[in-house]
Protein backbone atom coordinates (compact mmCIF):
# COMPACT_ATOMS: atom_id res chain seq x y z
CA UNK A 1 0.00 0.00 0.00
CA UNK A 2 1.36 2.98 -1.14
CA UNK A 3 1.76 5.86 1.41
CA UNK A 4 0.91 9.32 0.59
CA UNK A 5 2.11 13.21 1.67
CA UNK A 6 -0.41 15.86 1.04
CA UNK A 7 1.26 19.64 0.92
CA UNK A 8 -1.69 22.27 0.67
CA UNK A 9 -4.92 21.96 2.40
CA UNK A 10 -6.67 25.57 0.70
CA UNK A 11 -9.36 24.84 -2.08
CA UNK A 12 -8.38 21.90 -3.51
CA UNK A 13 -6.75 19.89 -0.79
CA UNK A 14 -9.86 18.74 1.33
CA UNK A 15 -11.17 16.70 -2.09
CA UNK A 16 -7.88 15.26 -2.76
CA UNK A 17 -7.65 14.11 0.63
CA UNK A 18 -11.03 12.04 0.67
CA UNK A 19 -10.05 10.75 -2.24
CA UNK A 20 -6.94 9.63 -1.50
CA UNK A 21 -8.39 8.32 1.61
CA UNK A 22 -11.43 6.79 -0.31
CA UNK A 23 -8.90 4.50 -2.37
CA UNK A 24 -7.74 1.37 -0.74
CA UNK A 25 -4.66 1.17 -2.55
CA UNK A 26 -3.07 4.09 -0.21
CA UNK A 27 -2.79 5.42 2.73
CA UNK A 28 -2.95 9.28 3.47
CA UNK A 29 -0.16 9.92 6.31
CA UNK A 30 0.81 13.40 6.94
CA UNK A 31 -1.05 16.90 5.83
CA UNK A 32 0.87 19.98 5.57
CA UNK A 33 -0.58 23.33 5.64
CA UNK A 34 0.89 26.91 6.70
CA UNK A 35 -2.50 27.71 8.28
CA UNK A 36 -3.48 25.77 11.85
CA UNK A 37 -7.17 26.20 11.57
CA UNK A 38 -7.13 24.36 8.13
CA UNK A 39 -4.93 21.68 9.73
CA UNK A 40 -7.69 21.20 12.38
CA UNK A 41 -10.16 20.50 10.38
CA UNK A 42 -8.42 18.09 8.29
CA UNK A 43 -7.40 16.37 11.58
CA UNK A 44 -11.42 16.54 12.74
CA UNK A 45 -12.47 15.10 9.85
CA UNK A 46 -9.37 12.16 9.55
CA UNK A 47 -8.02 11.77 12.65
CA UNK A 48 -5.66 8.98 11.70
CA UNK A 49 -3.63 11.62 9.95
CA UNK A 50 -0.98 13.56 11.04
CA UNK A 51 -0.30 17.28 10.29
CA UNK A 52 2.14 19.96 10.44
CA UNK A 53 3.13 23.63 8.65
CA UNK A 54 6.26 22.57 7.92
CA UNK A 55 6.72 20.89 4.17
CA UNK A 56 9.49 19.46 5.12
CA UNK A 57 8.41 17.05 7.54
CA UNK A 58 6.94 15.48 4.58
CA UNK A 59 9.61 15.67 2.21
CA UNK A 60 11.87 14.14 4.30
CA UNK A 61 9.82 11.23 6.03
CA UNK A 62 11.22 8.04 4.18
CA UNK A 63 7.49 6.36 4.61
CA UNK A 64 6.07 8.31 2.49
CA UNK A 65 6.41 6.83 -1.19
CA UNK A 66 3.97 10.15 -3.00
CA UNK A 67 3.58 13.39 -2.38
CA UNK A 68 0.31 15.88 -3.76
CA UNK A 69 1.21 19.45 -4.72
CA UNK A 70 -1.86 21.23 -4.03
CA UNK A 71 0.04 25.27 -3.19
CA UNK A 72 -0.13 28.46 -5.32
CA UNK A 73 1.36 27.48 -9.02
CA UNK A 74 4.67 29.68 -7.56
CA UNK A 75 5.51 27.00 -5.17
CA UNK A 76 5.12 24.06 -7.50
CA UNK A 77 8.53 23.56 -8.90
CA UNK A 78 10.47 23.57 -5.87
CA UNK A 79 8.24 21.53 -3.70
CA UNK A 80 8.20 18.96 -6.57
CA UNK A 81 12.01 19.13 -7.44
CA UNK A 82 12.77 18.49 -3.26
CA UNK A 83 10.27 15.63 -3.40
CA UNK A 84 11.62 13.69 -6.22
CA UNK A 85 15.47 14.62 -4.50
CA UNK A 86 13.91 12.44 -2.00
CA UNK A 87 13.09 9.84 -4.31
CA UNK A 88 9.14 10.49 -3.84
CA UNK A 89 6.45 10.74 -6.68
CA UNK A 90 4.90 13.82 -7.43
CA UNK A 91 1.00 14.66 -7.74
CA UNK A 92 1.03 18.26 -9.41
CA UNK A 93 -1.77 20.28 -9.17
CA UNK A 94 -2.74 22.96 -12.58
CA UNK A 95 -1.05 24.53 -14.20
CA UNK A 96 2.30 22.12 -13.95
CA UNK A 97 4.85 24.82 -12.79
CA UNK A 98 5.54 28.89 -13.59
CA UNK A 99 7.25 28.31 -16.77
CA UNK A 100 8.58 25.72 -19.28
CA UNK A 101 12.11 25.40 -18.34
CA UNK A 102 10.97 24.15 -14.24
CA UNK A 103 8.81 21.78 -16.26
CA UNK A 104 11.52 20.19 -18.53
CA UNK A 105 13.97 20.05 -15.57
CA UNK A 106 10.74 18.22 -13.01
CA UNK A 107 10.56 15.67 -16.29
CA UNK A 108 14.49 15.30 -16.76
CA UNK A 109 14.67 14.74 -12.99
CA UNK A 110 12.37 12.19 -12.81
CA UNK A 111 13.41 10.26 -15.74
CA UNK A 112 16.87 9.94 -13.46
CA UNK A 113 15.34 8.62 -10.78
CA UNK A 114 12.22 6.85 -12.40
CA UNK A 115 10.08 8.38 -10.68
CA UNK A 116 6.50 9.38 -11.77
CA UNK A 117 4.94 12.67 -12.61
CA UNK A 118 0.99 13.28 -12.46
CA UNK A 119 -0.17 16.47 -13.62
CA UNK A 120 -4.26 17.19 -12.01
CA UNK A 121 -5.59 17.83 -15.35
CA UNK A 122 -9.05 16.71 -13.85
CA UNK A 123 -11.24 17.27 -16.49
CA UNK A 124 -9.12 14.53 -18.69
CA UNK A 125 -10.81 11.79 -16.28
CA UNK A 126 -14.70 13.02 -16.55
CA UNK A 127 -17.16 11.12 -18.29
CA UNK A 128 -18.26 13.69 -20.55
CA UNK A 129 -14.47 14.74 -21.55
CA UNK A 130 -13.49 10.35 -22.08
CA UNK A 131 -16.78 10.49 -24.51
CA UNK A 132 -15.62 13.26 -26.73
CA UNK A 133 -12.52 11.59 -26.76
CA UNK A 134 -14.33 8.17 -27.86
CA UNK A 135 -16.46 10.83 -30.64
CA UNK A 136 -13.47 12.11 -32.10
CA UNK A 137 -11.10 9.09 -32.64
CA UNK A 138 -14.38 7.53 -33.88
CA UNK A 139 -14.26 10.00 -36.68
CA UNK A 140 -17.78 10.84 -35.87
CA UNK A 141 -17.64 14.63 -36.24
CA UNK A 142 -15.15 14.13 -39.13
CA UNK A 143 -12.29 16.75 -39.68
CA UNK A 144 -12.07 18.73 -36.87
CA UNK A 145 -11.88 22.48 -38.18
CA UNK A 146 -12.10 24.50 -35.04
CA UNK A 147 -12.56 24.28 -30.90
CA UNK A 148 -14.15 26.82 -29.56
CA UNK A 149 -14.23 27.78 -25.97
CA UNK A 150 -15.51 29.56 -23.08
CA UNK A 151 -14.89 29.80 -19.49
CA UNK A 152 -15.87 32.82 -17.87
CA UNK A 153 -17.54 33.75 -14.54
CA UNK A 154 -17.90 36.68 -11.21
CA UNK A 155 -14.92 34.35 -9.62
CA UNK A 156 -12.00 34.83 -7.61
CA UNK A 157 -8.71 36.99 -8.18
CA UNK A 158 -5.72 34.89 -7.77
CA UNK A 159 -2.79 36.28 -6.02
CA UNK A 160 -0.13 35.20 -8.22
CA UNK A 161 -1.55 34.48 -11.44
CA UNK A 162 -3.41 36.21 -13.89
CA UNK A 163 -7.08 34.65 -15.40
CA UNK A 164 -4.94 32.61 -18.47
CA UNK A 165 -2.82 30.75 -15.62
CA UNK A 166 -6.37 30.06 -13.40
CA UNK A 167 -8.96 29.23 -15.95
CA UNK A 168 -7.39 28.06 -19.38
CA UNK A 169 -5.05 24.91 -18.20
CA UNK A 170 -8.94 23.04 -18.02
CA UNK A 171 -10.01 23.54 -21.63
CA UNK A 172 -5.74 23.64 -23.19
CA UNK A 173 -5.48 20.28 -21.17
CA UNK A 174 -9.06 18.73 -22.75
CA UNK A 175 -8.13 20.54 -26.00
CA UNK A 176 -4.81 18.55 -26.20
CA UNK A 177 -6.16 15.59 -24.97
CA UNK A 178 -9.15 15.50 -27.52
CA UNK A 179 -7.57 17.04 -30.52
CA UNK A 180 -3.97 15.42 -30.50
CA UNK A 181 -2.49 17.96 -32.52
CA UNK A 182 0.49 19.89 -32.75
CA UNK A 183 0.45 23.50 -31.83
CA UNK A 184 2.54 25.41 -34.01
CA UNK A 185 1.99 29.34 -32.55
CA UNK A 186 -0.32 31.47 -30.13
CA UNK A 187 -1.53 35.18 -29.83
CA UNK A 188 -3.30 36.24 -26.80
CA UNK A 189 -5.09 39.49 -25.75
CA UNK A 190 -6.09 40.52 -22.81
CA UNK A 191 -6.52 43.54 -20.19
CA UNK A 192 -5.93 43.79 -16.18
CA UNK A 193 -9.03 46.33 -14.65
CA UNK A 194 -8.12 45.85 -10.88
CA UNK A 195 -4.32 45.21 -10.46
CA UNK A 196 -1.83 43.79 -12.02
CA UNK A 197 -3.26 40.47 -13.20
CA UNK A 198 -5.32 40.31 -16.25
CA UNK A 199 -8.95 39.18 -15.46
CA UNK A 200 -9.65 38.75 -19.26
CA UNK A 201 -8.17 37.02 -21.77
CA UNK A 202 -8.59 35.63 -25.37
CA UNK A 203 -6.39 33.01 -26.54
CA UNK A 204 -6.33 31.73 -30.25
CA UNK A 205 -4.06 28.54 -31.16
CA UNK A 206 -2.76 27.71 -34.34
CA UNK A 207 -1.82 24.10 -35.38
CA UNK A 208 0.31 22.63 -38.21
CA UNK A 209 -3.00 21.17 -39.32
CA UNK A 210 -5.93 23.71 -40.93
CA UNK A 211 -7.67 23.47 -37.89
CA UNK A 212 -8.48 26.66 -35.03
CA UNK A 213 -8.81 26.92 -31.45
CA UNK A 214 -10.09 29.62 -29.39
CA UNK A 215 -10.03 30.01 -25.37
CA UNK A 216 -12.33 33.20 -23.46
CA UNK A 217 -11.63 33.09 -20.22
CA UNK A 218 -12.87 35.66 -17.58
CA UNK A 219 -12.91 36.65 -13.80
CA UNK A 220 -15.25 39.51 -14.82
CA UNK A 221 -18.53 38.02 -15.85
CA UNK A 222 -21.83 38.22 -14.51
CA UNK A 223 -22.86 35.06 -15.80
CA UNK A 224 -21.22 31.38 -15.14
CA UNK A 225 -20.54 29.67 -18.34
CA UNK A 226 -18.54 26.69 -19.17
CA UNK A 227 -19.26 25.88 -22.72
CA UNK A 228 -17.00 24.41 -26.04
CA UNK A 229 -18.08 23.79 -29.03
CA UNK A 230 -16.16 21.25 -31.24
CA UNK A 231 -16.85 21.66 -34.93
CA UNK A 232 -16.28 18.63 -37.84
CA UNK A 233 -16.47 18.44 -41.36
CA UNK A 234 -19.44 16.02 -41.10
CA UNK A 235 -20.90 17.08 -37.59
CA UNK A 236 -20.29 19.35 -34.88
CA UNK A 237 -20.57 18.77 -30.67
CA UNK A 238 -21.41 21.07 -28.02
CA UNK A 239 -20.26 20.28 -24.33
CA UNK A 240 -21.64 22.33 -21.48
CA UNK A 241 -20.50 21.66 -18.33
CA UNK A 242 -23.24 23.49 -16.17
CA UNK A 243 -25.70 20.80 -17.80
CA UNK A 244 -27.06 18.49 -15.45
CA UNK A 245 -27.84 15.68 -17.54
CA UNK A 246 -27.49 16.81 -21.07
CA UNK A 247 -23.60 17.65 -21.07
CA UNK A 248 -22.51 16.69 -25.08
CA UNK A 249 -24.89 17.24 -27.84
CA UNK A 250 -24.49 16.25 -31.18
CA UNK A 251 -25.49 18.20 -33.95
CA UNK A 252 -25.81 16.42 -37.85
CA UNK A 253 -24.96 20.00 -38.72
CA UNK A 254 -22.37 21.21 -41.00
CA UNK A 255 -21.45 23.45 -44.57
CA UNK A 256 -20.60 22.13 -48.26
CA UNK A 257 -19.59 24.02 -50.52
CA UNK A 258 -19.37 23.96 -54.51
CA UNK A 259 -17.53 25.19 -57.11
CA UNK A 260 -14.72 26.22 -55.04
CA UNK A 261 -12.57 26.73 -58.26
CA UNK A 262 -15.04 30.26 -59.02
CA UNK A 263 -15.64 32.27 -56.04
CA UNK A 264 -18.54 34.17 -57.70
CA UNK A 265 -19.81 31.33 -58.68
CA UNK A 266 -19.38 29.32 -55.08
CA UNK A 267 -23.06 27.31 -53.36
CA UNK A 268 -23.30 27.40 -49.72
CA UNK A 269 -25.54 24.17 -48.72
CA UNK A 270 -26.21 24.47 -44.87
CA UNK A 271 -27.11 20.89 -43.51
CA UNK A 272 -28.99 20.89 -40.21
CA UNK A 273 -30.12 17.49 -39.24
CA UNK A 274 -30.73 15.82 -35.50
CA UNK A 275 -28.95 16.36 -32.55
CA UNK A 276 -28.29 13.82 -29.62
CA UNK A 277 -26.58 13.20 -26.53
CA UNK A 278 -24.75 10.30 -25.77
CA UNK A 279 -24.61 9.00 -22.29
CA UNK A 280 -21.92 9.78 -20.09
CA UNK A 281 -20.53 8.01 -17.02
CA UNK A 282 -20.89 9.68 -13.88
CA UNK A 283 -18.62 8.85 -11.43
CA UNK A 284 -16.25 11.64 -9.90
CA UNK A 285 -13.29 12.28 -11.95
CA UNK A 286 -10.66 13.22 -9.42
CA UNK A 287 -11.24 9.16 -7.73
CA UNK A 288 -10.42 8.20 -11.39
CA UNK A 289 -7.27 10.42 -11.33
CA UNK A 290 -6.02 9.03 -7.88
CA UNK A 291 -7.02 5.62 -9.24
CA UNK A 292 -4.74 6.17 -12.26
CA UNK A 293 -1.68 8.18 -10.62
CA UNK A 294 -1.58 4.74 -8.28
CA UNK A 295 -1.67 2.20 -10.93
CA UNK A 296 0.59 4.07 -12.71
CA UNK A 297 3.30 4.10 -9.75
CA UNK A 298 2.63 0.12 -9.52
CA UNK A 299 2.81 -0.69 -13.38
CA UNK A 300 6.08 1.34 -13.68
CA UNK A 301 4.85 3.62 -16.69
CA UNK A 302 3.42 7.45 -17.10
CA UNK A 303 0.17 8.42 -16.73
CA UNK A 304 -2.37 9.41 -18.70
CA UNK A 305 -1.49 13.36 -17.71
CA UNK A 306 2.23 12.90 -17.12
CA UNK A 307 4.94 15.61 -16.67
CA UNK A 308 5.21 15.63 -20.57
CA UNK A 309 0.89 17.06 -20.98
CA UNK A 310 1.34 19.24 -18.27
CA UNK A 311 4.68 20.98 -20.53
CA UNK A 312 2.61 20.96 -23.33
CA UNK A 313 -0.23 23.24 -21.62
CA UNK A 314 3.01 25.41 -19.56
CA UNK A 315 3.87 26.14 -23.55
CA UNK A 316 1.03 27.31 -24.29
CA UNK A 317 0.34 29.37 -21.20
CA UNK A 318 3.83 30.88 -21.40
CA UNK A 319 3.29 31.94 -24.68
CA UNK A 320 -0.12 33.58 -24.42
CA UNK A 321 1.19 35.61 -21.64
CA UNK A 322 4.14 36.72 -23.59
CA UNK A 323 1.65 37.49 -26.30
CA UNK A 324 -0.80 39.81 -24.30
CA UNK A 325 2.69 41.70 -23.31
CA UNK A 326 3.36 42.24 -26.74
CA UNK A 327 0.11 43.75 -27.41
CA UNK A 328 -1.32 40.28 -29.82
CA UNK A 329 1.90 39.11 -31.09
CA UNK A 330 2.15 35.64 -32.88
CA UNK A 331 4.36 33.90 -30.68
CA UNK A 332 5.74 30.28 -32.31
CA UNK A 333 6.20 27.22 -30.20
CA UNK A 334 8.76 24.50 -29.91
Amino acid sequence: MLKIGIIGYGYWGPNLLRNFSANKDCKVLKVADIKQERLKLAKRNYQHIEVTTNIQDIINDKEIDAISIATPVDLHYEIAKSALEKGKHVWVEKPFTSTSKQAIELIELAEKKNLLIFVDHTFIYTGAVRKIKEIVEKNELGDIIYFDSVRINLGLFQRDVNVIWDLAPHDLSIMDYVLNKKVRAVCANGIANYYQYENIAHISVYFEENCFAHFHVNWTSPVKIRKMIIGGNKKMLVFDDLENFEKIKIYDAGIEVKNQNDIYKMLVDYRTGDMYSPKVNQMEALALGVQEFLESIKENRKPLTSGEEGLKVVKILEAAEQSIKEKGKLIEIN
